[in-house]
C-alpha cells in the first residue's frame, strides 16, 4: 500500500504559476507517476505522466506549460504549472501505478481566476 498526499494547490491569477507536490509514504522508484485533474461536471483526465525511468508525457492541452518531475530519494513527484489559464481550474490528483496496482491521493484544488 502506498499513501499519496498532494499539496501546493491554491488560488492563482491567469498567467501565474504553482508547483504541486505529491509525497509518497514509501519508495515509488518503480512506479509510473501520473497527474490527473477533474473539473466540475467533467471527467477526470490525465495531464502528465513520468515513468520510473524519467520519461514524460503530457496532454496536448498542457504541453509547454506543465512539467512533471520526480525525486525518488524524497519519494516525491512534482507538477510545475506555468502560464495558468482559467480552464486549468480543477482538483489535481496524483496516481502511482505499477504491475496492475494503482494508488490515488486525495487531491488538491487549483483555481485560476482574477
Amino acid at each position: 500500500q502506498v499513501q499519496l498526499v498532494e499539496s501546493g494547490g491554491g488560488l492563482v491569477q491567469p498567467g501565474g504559476s504553482l508547483r504541486l507536490s505529491c509525497a509518497a509514504s514509501k519508495s515509488i522508484s518503480l512506479y509510473t507517476m501520473d497527474w490527473y485533474r477533474q473539473a466540475p461536471e467533467k471527467q477526470r483526465e490525465l495531464v502528465a505522466a513520468i515513468t520510473s525511468g524519467g520519461s514524460t508525457n503530457y496532454a496536448d492541452s498542457v504541453k509547454g506549460r506543465l512539467t512533471t518531475s520526480r525525486d525518488n530519494a524524497k519519494n516525491t513527484v512534482y507538477l510545475q504549472m506555468n502560464s495558468l489559464k482559467p480552464e486549468d481550474t480543477a482538483v489535481y490528483y496524483c496516481n502511482a501505478a505499477w504491475r496492475g496496482l494503482a494508488y490515488w491521493g486525495q487531491g488538491t484544488q487549483v483555481t485560476v481566476s482574477s
